[in-house]
């Protein structure tokens, strides 16, 4: 669960909006003062801080300061009034997160909050290079000693101490946001901001000004000037994941951004200089893009400075056992169970398989497998693997899902080993039900939450049952 202070001298708002924190499945804590709020991030460490500027006895921009030098990683919202956009702005550039509006909407609020945790666990938990992998089952990490693999250590090891723009190609489920982490982990700005933006998560007429900000007046809704991600990664990274999908209009503003450092809000007419190192990566064929008129050629030549190539799991099949034992050891912990193991012969089964999904899929099937394990190591019958990958990439495994799950309850239900059977084969299809539920909305809780007919503070607190893990997927 995750922990969020709030550091306001506005006693109702600040219990007020805990409540409503905790109702939506967090740890909410408040302080009154800026010294309060201090001694409670040392003694808490939280996930994320929300600050207001106003406080009685400091400056929430002295706050900041404090919180910032002794935790660079850590998170800040900042709550702000309307009259204090500039203020805003330069804690943005000295390392906030955001900044939002008195009086802010509770699901706006809601939902910069699980971007901002999720930003801030991506800067805080360094992805491990690890050949072996088990030795790392607490912490993300590439995993695999096959060639290619090791290519693509060396790669990561020559580029991440260089500023030079990487592009990081690869099918989906290889591992590409993984690389940009430790690119970003083993660079000279690893202390600095690290923004993702997913250019086919943010519709396009929203994607211009997510990038560069906005000013006042700009368009019909512009109350107040906005800063963008690339300035609010002023110093750092910026991962852009997908930008073979950016749409042509603002290619042409983003070449600016690679050729001269400099950037326009939206509605502005000054350039402001930035200084971010870009880290892009897609799986669309670049190429192809180019010819057809769909990519500039100038902004494709400008990306692939450096490129590293994540190579699909089907190619490197030799690294199959180690990611199946680290996979096994990660998800177990997440999901606090023994680690049961697996049997040589399902290693063999898994190898036979084209993974389409590549390690993304892996990880799914893993995850059901542990789900309905009784302790013992997986067998091949315990493994739910589609029987047909069609020539387009996509699969059907609809009805030996179905097969797998009646044979789970029929094991289940001939042991009798479980006092609340019922409950507790329920609970195990629920958490599956969420995540596949999560995984179509692509990690978006609201959507997700409408998807199965739910509240929003039931499914976080469902989630926060079955101990599973938010994803990292349309982080801004």
């Amino acid at each position: 669960m995750n922990t969020i202070l709030i550091i306001d001298d506005d006693q109702q708002l600040g219990l007020s909006f805990a409540k409503i924190l905790r109702q939506d499945g967090y740890r909410a804590e408040t302080a009154f003062t800026g010294q309060e709020g201090i001694e409670a991030v040392q003694a808490q460490c939280p996930d994320l801080v929300i600050l207001d500027i106003c406080l009685p006895d400091m400056n929430g921009l002295k706050v900041f300061e404090v919180l910032h030098n002794l935790f660079p990683k850590l998170p800040v919202i900042i709550i702000t009034a309307h009259g204090s956009t500039e203020t805003a702005i330069g804690a943005i550039r000295e390392g906030a997160y955001d900044y939002i509006y008195k009086p802010f909407d509770v699901p706006e609020m809601l939902q910069l909050i699980e971007k901002a945790i999720v930003a801030g666990r991506c800067m805080s938990q360094p992805v491990e290079v690890n050949p072996g992998g088990v030795s790392f089952a607490d912490r993300e990490a590439l995993v695999g000693s096959s060639a290619k693999m090791l290519e693509v250590y060396k790669a990561i090891g020559r580029v991440s101490p260089t500023e030079a723009t990487v592009l990081i190609r690869g099918e989906s489920g290889t591992g590409k946001e993984l690389a940009a982490r430790a690119i970003y982990n083993h660079s000279k700005r690893s202390e600095k901001p690290f923004v993702v933006v997913n250019c086919v998560a943010i519709p396009e007429t929203l994607l211009e000004s997510e990038l560069f900000g906005y000013e006042k007046g700009s368009f019909t809704g512009a109350a107040h000037r906005r800063v963008g991600k690339v300035e609010q990664a002023r110093g750092g990274t910026v991962f852009l994941d997908e930008i073979g999908d950016m749409p042509l209009t603002i290619q042409a503003k983003f070449l600016r951004l690679l050729q001269e450092n400099s950037i326009e809000r939206l509605g502005g007419r000054e350039p402001i200089d930035v200084d971010v190192r870009i880290i892009a990566a897609t799986n669309r064929d670049l190429e192809a893009a180019v010819a057809a008129g769909t990519f500039r050629e100038d902004l494709y030549y400008r990306l692939r400075v450096v490129t590293v190539t994540m190579p699909p799991l089907r190619e490197r099949l030799e690294d199959l056992e180690s990611l199946v034992e680290y996979l096994l050891a990660r998800l177990s912990s997440e999901l606090h169970m023994a680690n049961p193991g697996i049997d040589p012969s399902t290693v063999n089964r898994l190898g036979l398989y084209g993974w389409p999904g590549n390690i993304r899929e892996l990880s799914n099937i893993l995850k059901k497998a542990l789900i309905f394990n009784r302790g013992a190591p997986l067998l091949p019958e315990d493994i739910s693997i589609p029987t047909i990958t069609p020539s387009d990439g996509s699969v059907d495994d609809g009805a030996e899902s179905t097969t797998e799950v009646r044979r789970w309850i029929r094991r289940e239900l001939r042991s009798a080993r479980q006092e609340r059977l019922f409950d507790t084969c329920l609970d195990q299809i629920g958490a599956m039900l969420i995540e596949e539920a999560l995984a179509l909305t692509g990690g978006n809780r609201s959507q997700a939450a409408r998807l199965l007919g739910v509240s929003r503070p039931t499914l976080h607190a469902k989630i926060d049952k079955y101990n599973l893990k938010p994803l990292p997927e349309n982080i801004l």
